[in-house]
């Protein structure tokens, strides 16, 4: 396995079932919904994160990263490259293990930033595709 292929799989099968999903809305047009929804059925817990801070798929929704009450294990980040490095940087200011940037999502900088963090982090993947290939 190379190193992406081995980080995808120890983030999706050891690093922690709470994921912070930033974008997620109820809008069902989004892809961060149906990703969602991958997501829970491979067990995770999925914890909405958008400014509208409204229920998705039974999971209470908060407004920014540093709202949420509980630990997250991994940010899943629907946001545009332009806005992701700073959704990276809320993810180790509130102790998450890991980053995951979705597909078209790219920052370079902040991949070295959350790296050197102590952090895992992919980016420009899409878990839900991701799943299927681990078997």
């Amino acid at each position: 396995m190379d190193n992406e292929t081995e980080t995808i799989r120890r983030m999706l099968q050891e690093t922690g079932d709470t994921w912070a999903v930033v974008g997620l809305s109820t809008n069902r047009s989004r892809a961060a919904y149906g990703v969602a929804e991958v997501l829970q059925r491979f067990g995770k817990r999925v914890v909405p994160v958008h400014p509208k801070a409204e229920p998705v798929h039974g999971e209470q929704g908060y407004a920014s990263l540093a709202e949420i009450p509980f630990p997250v294990d991994v940010v899943d980040v629907f946001v545009n490259s332009e806005l992701a490095g700073g959704v990276a940087d809320e993810a180790v200011a509130v102790g998450a293990k890991a980053v995951w940037f979705q597909l078209g999502v790219v920052d370079e900088e902040a991949y070295e930033r959350t790296r050197a963090a102590g952090l895992e982090m992919v980016m420009d993947r899409c878990p839900a595709i991701e799943i299927p290939r681990l078997g």
